[in-house]
């Protein structure tokens, strides 16, 4: 299972101020699983976490509550929780960085369209 729930595209972010279009070999293996350090050239050494994992640890219908862990190294090294509301497309009180709010945003996307194709129980 991808960590943001699907295979996503985009611009590398790596390294700061520079954009960068990675070929699709190097999304599907690197970008989209996480830890790419010390496999990939353009990611940063010794800069913070390795990944980031989500998942829904409730869905009322109205919001969703999306805790995720942050990692280094497979072990965590930030964790928390982040609400969506899916009427308004949008993070309840974002986190800072917006990288990591982007990341939080599709997984909620990739949710809710795997939870609209899924049969129901």
């Amino acid at each position: 299972m991808l960590p943001l729930g699907g295979a996503w595209t985009g611009a590398c972010r790596a390294v700061p101020d520079e954009v960068f279009q990675p070929d699709e070999p190097t999304l599907r293996t690197l970008c989209n699983l996480g830890y790419a350090r010390g496999n990939c050239p353009r990611f940063p050494p010794d800069y913070g976490p390795d990944a980031v994992r989500f998942t829904i640890s409730r869905d009322d219908g109205s919001s969703l509550r999306i805790y995720y862990v942050v990692e280094r190294d497979h072990h965590p090294f930030a964790h928390g929780t982040i609400e969506y509301t899916p009427t308004g497309g949008a993070l309840v009180s974002p986190p800072a960085e917006g990288l990591f709010m982007r990341q939080a945003q599709a997984y909620a996307e990739s949710y809710l369209r795997r939870k609209q194709i899924a049969p129901p129980r």
